[in-house]
């Protein structure tokens, strides 16, 4: 069995893992620390929760305690790009704690809050910069920061990146990058844009696959409730009210939409939060520390401000709306069943998002199990053949196609289906009838 002793990482990050507790490496950690250590390239392929944070963020401060030198204002040695101010906020945190015997500077940049902070931090210079794209070329725009003595590069959730509509962003910062530099890019998944985007940054990659792309976690159990649009709230609140849900994370596709749902379940007596890109930093933060300690146990968020959930113990994931774009299907559910436990994905499915389903059970190989036993359940939904919703557009990604923001379907989207035979159909009877935690995690 591999140790982190094993992998000679220096002297001081050893010591903080140490103090963390941490002996044996994730598979990835194990796979790609190696490569990144030799300072090869690398490509990725995992899912959130394999552990792939510390699997790039450990070479790096390795490369620093290495090789020290004095900071350079406006000009970091390292750059990690993220998805979400969440996820750069987390990645930042990480690396404060794997760093914390170490001199060392960094700092994290995001838009929805004042810049002063993020530009002094700049003016002094730092080691590791955590930044989301927009905010990064805001600052650079300004000269406040300078990428040309950059010795490292780290895409992090590039796929989701692509979908967020940050592509051109993406390939603005690589034109101001230097030619000599080593360049990591992680992704859950491998559609073919990541692939060119692969090809037309990275230099001989390694890849360290650690899950297949676009698979889902065997250790969740899928289920699909067929119901009614109107019928979505009161079932929602039957299902999160259960003692045997412990914590719960709730999709839906619009921000709007998260706000009624929070409000409809905390108006009934279970503690909720909604999170997504409108809501101010200050509250999406209150929100995660509620959430984190236990005083929240529901969290709703749109696919967008999902990224930077990095939670180890949601029992539940609730698709209260179908995502439009299938993959993002495997990002949600991701966010339970991590750090080794068990986990529940439960899809409510109205006739509109019919099609929807038919996309995602294609996409992951298997057919989610059927729950007919609950009083709101519809045969009309599971019977639908109708085509998914048009949704309306506005906003910074109005309009694109296929986006995560529910901004109307992927272009080029499968007909729709209706159910399939009754010989695929698998009705799960719980004891009790539905509501009853039997019904999903037996």
């Amino acid at each position: 069995m591999v140790t982190f002793a094993d992998l000679e990482l220096a002297l001081p990050i050893q010591r903080a893992l140490q103090d963390m507790g941490y002996v044996t490496p994730t598979p990835i950690q194990e796979r790609a620390i190696p490569y990144l250590l030799e300072g090869r390239d690398l490509l990725g392929l995992a899912q959130t929760g394999t552990g792939k944070t510390a699997a790039f963020a450990l070479p790096i401060l390795d490369h620093i305690s290495r090789h020290p030198r004095a900071t350079t204002p406006r000009c970091p040695r390292a750059l990690i790009l993220a998805p979400t101010r969440e996820l750069a906020s987390q990645i930042n945190d990480n690396i404060r704690s794997y760093a914390k015997h170490m001199r060392l500077s960094h700092a994290v940049i995001f838009g929805g809050v004042g810049q002063g902070r993020q530009v002094e931090a700049m003016r002094s210079g730092v080691d590791i910069l955590t930044a989301a794209p927009g905010r990064l070329l805001d600052l650079i725009g300004q000269r406040y920061i300078d990428l040309s003595q950059l010795e490292v590069l780290v895409l992090d959730e590039a796929d989701r990146m692509l979908d967020m509509g940050f592509v051109h962003d993406i390939k603005r910062i690589m034109a101001l990058l230097p030619p000599k530099r080593q360049t990591l890019l992680f992704s859950a998944t491998m559609p073919n844009a990541i692939s060119d985007l692969a090809q037309s940054l990275l230099n001989n990659p390694a890849t360290v696959t650690v899950t297949p792309p676009s698979s889902t976690v065997e250790r969740i159990q899928q289920v699909v409730l067929f119901v009614d649009s109107e019928n979505k709230k009161p079932l929602t609140l039957e299902l999160v009210a259960s003692e045997k849900v412990k914590s719960a994370i709730i999709f839906t596709l619009m921000k709007h939409e998260a706000n009624k749902v929070a409000e409809f379940l905390t108006k009934n007596g279970v503690a909720a939060e909604a999170i997504h890109g409108n809501k101010s930093q200050g509250a999406r933060e209150r929100a995660m520390s509620g959430f984190r300690s236990g005083r929240v146990k529901v969290l709703v968020a749109t696919d967008i401000a999902s990224r930077g959930i990095d939670v180890d113990d949601v029992s539940h994931v609730i698709n209260y709306d179908l995502p439009n774009v299938a993959e993002s299907y495997v990002h949600r559910i991701g966010r339970t069943a991590r750090a080794g436990r068990d986990g529940c994905a439960i899809a409510l499915c109205d006739a509109e998002q019919r099609a929807w389903l038919h996309d995602i059970e294609k996409l992951i190989g298997k057919s989610l199990t059927i729950i007919d036993q609950h009083r709101f359940h519809s045969e009309t939904a599971r019977l639908s053949r109708m085509k998914p919703p048009v949704l309306g557009g506005g906003g910074r990604h109005g309009g694109r196609r296929g986006n995560q923001n529910g901004r109307g379907p992927a272009r080029g989207h499968a007909a729709p289906h209706a159910a399939r035979p009754g010989g695929r159909r698998m009705s799960h009877r719980a004891p009790g009838g539905y509501g009853r935690p039997g019904a999903f995690k037996d």
